[in-house]
């Protein structure tokens, strides 16, 4: 089966997380709106007629066609791969446990982009940088910590070799590596002092980087480089260093 992907052409946003997962999976998809006609053909998937049960239609992107299957929300979306591709346990217990940690980073996800929008989305970073450098600071100063800190300390629960949810990767994982990533790109100041309290997660997401397929993937022009119209932006005057 070849999977569809569905999100922006042109930045990774919240799109990324499923790209990771399928690319760790060696699966073969397409990421639809980054091709000719692309656009019109999600756009229609998320505005179908009356006579095309509109209320099955996402809300937004990302979205993912599988079969006949169309799955939308990221992390509802990465349940369904983790289970079909083996980046999630077997177990009940085990597949809920990553899908929790899942919905977590997208509350950080959330944080992180009202740094850069705290009023609304639809006013321009312009229109508010005052409040914007008030909720970074408190964002990095407070939040991130607070989020690296419980991911640090679930690895450190599960032993030096250990990813989140055992000696197996999941796509929790490859979501944190995102995570990392992205926070790297918007605060690097922030985030120089901040890795040196959460090794582990400084280990995890070198050892996610390394992955031939996730390596490869990062070389390749499928991986959208970050810039200010995505989920992570970097803004000089909102990076302050971490207390």
């Amino acid at each position: 089966m070849r999977y569809e992907l569905y999100y922006w052409p042109q930045v990774q946003g919240r799109g990324e997380f499923v790209r990771l997962a399928l690319e760790e999976a060696g699966a073969d998809y397409v990421d639809v709106a980054r091709g000719t006609g692309g656009m019109e053909r999600m756009q229609k998937l998320l505005h179908p007629r009356s006579s095309e049960h509109p209320s099955l239609a996402p809300l937004a992107p990302p979205f993912l066609k599988a079969g006949k299957l169309l799955i939308g929300q990221t992390a509802n979306i990465l349940l369904f791969l983790g289970a079909h591709h083996g980046l999630a346990p077997k177990s009940e217990a085990g597949r809920l446990w990553v899908n929790q940690l899942q919905l977590t980073i997208a509350d950080l996800l959330v944080e992180a982009h009202d740094t850069h929008h705290p009023i609304a989305a639809s006013l321009y970073y312009e229109d508010q940088k005052p409040e914007a450098r008030r909720r970074a600071e408190t964002f990095t100063k407070e939040r991130v910590p607070k989020y690296l800190s419980y991911f640090e300390n679930v690895l450190v629960q599960g032993g030096k070799t250990a990813f989140l949810a055992g000696r197996t990767l999941s796509y929790a994982d490859l979501s944190l590596f995102q995570v990392v990533e992205g926070l790297r790109y918007a605060f690097p100041n922030a985030m120089a002092a901040l890795e040196t309290r959460h090794p582990r997660v400084a280990v995890l997401h070198d050892r996610v980087a390394a992955r031939p397929n996730i390596a490869a993937y990062l070389k390749s022009p499928r991986r959208i480089p970050f810039n200010r119209h995505g989920l992570f932006r970097h803004y000089p005057e909102l990076d302050a260093k971490a207390a």
